[in-house]
């Protein structure tokens, strides 16, 4: 009797304990998955945040690029057609100059090879030849001074010296001859002395 009495204590007990031991354990379970949960969420939550940020940088830094590259263009484009206008303008400059230069210079360059042409084919006439066209020794003397003094003077000497009597001209607002037109003003004055040879050539 007494020993049925402890058993059935016993078996009370040890399904109380058991009772006590599965809501324990289960508890415990709930709040380990509730912890689990927890930190899942958390990390979704992170992972959220770090692709935001990461796309965000890459937007950022793609912008940046373009920004570089609009730049990197623009002062491109901006040179170049600075560039462009400097050399339209140098070449409309030098067009200019060049169109005034030659009309100045045009007259006084055929004058100057007149003269050295008629000179020179004077200076190259066989003497009794050149003694019928010149009648007077003083004359085919100046006639060859005039050749030997134009003679002496290279393309060069001529143009050097057309732009320093320009200048001049330009700076004193001078209308005197030049050297070069001096030497054309001689030689007319001789041919009005030599009319044979004055009705042969061309004066201008």
């Amino acid at each position: 009797m007494d020993g049925t009495i402890a058993n059935e204590l016993y078996s009370e007990i040890l399904q109380s304990s058991s009772v006590e031991f599965d809501r324990g354990s289960t508890a415990a379970q709930a709040s380990n998955n509730l912890n689990v949960s927890k930190n899942d969420d958390a990390g979704d939550l992170w992972y959220d945040e770090e692709s935001s940020e990461k796309d965000s940088t890459e937007k950022l830094n793609a912008a940046s690029d373009m920004e570089r590259e609009w730049q990197k263009r623009r002062n491109q484009f901006h040179t170049i057609g600075y560039r462009d206008g400097v050399i339209a303008g140098k070449e409309a400059a030098a067009q200019e100059g060049f169109n005034i230069g030659f009309k100045d210079s045009v007259l006084n360059g055929y004058n100057w090879g007149f003269v050295r042409g008629i000179t020179s084919a004077i200076a190259c006439l066989p003497g009794g030849l050149k003694e019928k066209l010149v009648e007077t020794e003083e004359m085919r003397n100046k006639f060859q001074s005039l050749q030997q003094s134009v003679q002496s003077l290279s393309t060069i000497d001529a143009l050097k010296l057309f732009y320093e009597d320009g200048k001049r001209k330009s700076s004193n607002g001078e209308n005197s001859s030049g050297v070069l037109e001096n030497y054309h003003g001689q030689l007319q004055s001789l041919l009005g002395e030599s009319p044979l040879l004055d009705g042969h050539s061309e004066r201008k």
